[in-house]
């Protein structure tokens, strides 16, 4: 099994509020995930990222690979390098 850590697409039309996920990488974009670990609001000034560090260490432990986009929040909240 995959595991990937991803966004989770929630929020009105035109409004975009994320979820940062662990989820298998077969799964569809806002269905079946196994943990969340955080959020990310790109609407307030500046960008809104709160995300558990301990959690996405230990998920980056266990072999998750983040998408291009969480390897970018996470290295912004200083999580990884």
């Amino acid at each position: 099994m995959a595991v990937k850590i991803r966004l989770r697409r929630m929020g009105a039309k035109k409004a975009p509020f994320y979820r940062v996920i662990v989820a298998d990488s077969r799964a569809a974009r806002n269905g079946k995930f196994i943990e969340e670990i955080g959020t990310y609001d790109p609407l307030t000034n500046p960008s809104t990222i709160k995300i558990d560090a301990e959690a996405a260490k230990k998920w980056l432990g266990n072999g998750a690979q983040p998408t291009d986009t969480v390897k970018a929040l996470l290295k912004k909240s200083n999580i990884i390098d």
